[in-house]
């Protein structure tokens, strides 16, 4: 069927595998260096507790038949090995049926892992990539064209990502209408980026023009990528413009890093190479493609209802495959930062000489002299949460208290997720959490006193408390 393909996007659909690749890659890496405190056998919230309290039916993946932290290891570490096959190309050196079996493995290597991560796991960007993921099985290797249907389904879940986000924020906080949601997003963002100071210190001018240039991209250039070329190409130009200025000003892990990507095969490249010699596709995948559009398209119906609904919801998962997902982020703005700081002692009784040394984080604000630093796409999951944490303790009553008696224990796999231990000889005696508001310094402030943010004291999170 000469329909099926399209031979001008193959240059397309290759950027935009090797970019899910190294996606991928970022992704399985996180996994395997953090999960042992997270949910390990012994981590805050254990894998095999999510395993108990939930099923095959609702949450199925490899981990159902043995999960052990030896096993864990071999998916996350065995997800990064096929992830560095893809981005050098392996996928196109094998027939269509092993190059799909390359890009199904680490879809359900991944699957398996968020299966069974609880909260940590719990971001919009995980089922973004395992949607994004799935459909990446079907595009084909370099012995057949891209088919049309799948590079639509693109199209379909890259328009639902911006286009939810956008009516997110407009049905959300008043701020995005009346553009002024910048004036505190760079600096109550969850994971600023070296450049998020200055962001902040731009005019206020400018930051009335980022909010209206976001609800222009979130929109109305989506429904563009739904026209024919070179509007498309410019729809998806536009968008991977917004995105690397998100990139520049915060830390979203992958989720700016996979929406470019999706941006990437919406473009039309056949003015810059001519497309190699490609077979037709062969009857059996023809099938099995038409047989996926049918299913997502079926699945789409409760992510398009949501879209229109007054009640819209976020970040949703309507299927346990997750293979249709509902997206949006930051339907409200926070105007102050918050966070919480955590501290040790050596002194078993507390008196009012008692010094009490702090936790260094990754990526979360805490010494005000040090600037914050870029980690994404890479995932800091502890530090997002302790952000989570501040705005509500509601968000970390299921791991805070297990975190603070690995630090009782000097837990190795949980110091391992902190930047700075004060007490590497020996564990302190008691730890106590403080709440502190965070706001950017002035330039005056920063030349001054050379920190980048003033924090002052707002309540106690968590009194001391002994092992």
């Amino acid at each position: 069927m000469e329909w099926f393909t399209a031979d001008g996007y193959w240059l397309g659909r290759l950027v935009f595998q090797k970019a899910l690749a190294v996606i991928y890659l970022a992704a399985f890496l996180t996994a395997a260096l953090q999960f042992r405190a997270l949910i390990g056998e012994r981590g805050m919230l254990p894998a095999p507790g999510v395993l108990r309290r939930t099923t095959w039916r609702t949450a199925p993946g490899l981990f159902r038949l043995h999960y052990s932290d030896r096993s864990f290891t071999a998916v996350a570490w065995t997800g990064c090995a096929l992830a560095v096959a893809l981005v050098a190309g392996v996928d196109n050196r094998v027939p269509l049926g092993a190059a799909m079996a390359l890009w199904a493995l680490p879809w359900l290597l991944y699957l398996s892992i968020v299966q069974v991560g609880g909260v940590w796991y719990g971001f919009g960007w995980e089922s973004l990539l395992l949607e994004t993921g799935f459909l990446a099985v079907f595009l084909g290797n370099a012995g057949t064209a891209p088919p049309v249907l799948v590079l639509w389904l693109l199209r379909w879940l890259l328009f639902r990502l911006e286009f939810g986000a956008g009516l997110i924020k407009w049905r959300g906080d008043a701020c995005w209408r009346k553009l002024t949601c910048l004036d505190f997003h760079h600096e109550t963002q969850p994971m600023p980026g070296p450049l998020s100071w200055f962001f902040h210190r731009l005019p206020r001018p400018v930051h009335r023009m980022e909010a209206a240039a976001n609800h222009v991209t979130q929109l109305l250039v989506p429904v563009l990528l739904l026209t024919p070329q070179p509007v498309a190409s410019v729809a998806a130009g536009l968008m991977i413009v917004t995105q690397l200025w998100l990139v520049l000003s915060g830390n979203f892990a992958w989720l700016n890093w996979l929406t470019i990507t999706l941006a990437l095969p919406v473009i039309d490249w056949s003015p810059l190479s001519e497309p190699p010699a490609q077979r037709g596709a062969p009857l059996w995948y023809e099938v099995v493609v038409i047989a996926v559009t049918a299913l997502v398209l079926a699945l789409s119906y409760r992510p398009a209802r949501n879209l229109v609904s007054r009640r819209q919801v976020m970040n949703r998962s309507f299927d346990p495959l997750r293979l249709v997902n509902t997206y949006g982020a930051f339907g409200s703005v926070s105007r102050v930062r918050l966070e919480v700081v955590v501290e040790g002692t050596d002194d078993a009784m507390v008196h009012p000489g008692t010094v009490w040394k702090e936790y260094g984080f990754w990526g979360k604000p805490g010494d005000p002299r040090r600037l914050p630093r870029q980690f994404a796409p890479y995932h800091l999951r502890l530090d997002w949460m302790m952000w989570f944490a501040a705005l509500s303790p509601a968000y970390a009553r299921a791991w805070f208290g297990p975190f603070v008696e690995r630090l009782l224990e000097n837990d190795r796999d949980t110091l391992r997720l902190l930047r700075h231990n004060p007490f590497p000889g020996a564990p302190p005696a008691q730890v106590r959490a403080r709440v502190f508001r965070y706001r950017f310094t002035t330039w005056h402030e920063l030349r001054a006193t050379g920190c980048w943010w003033h924090r002052t004291f707002v309540r106690d999170f968590l009194r001391p408390t002994r092992r």
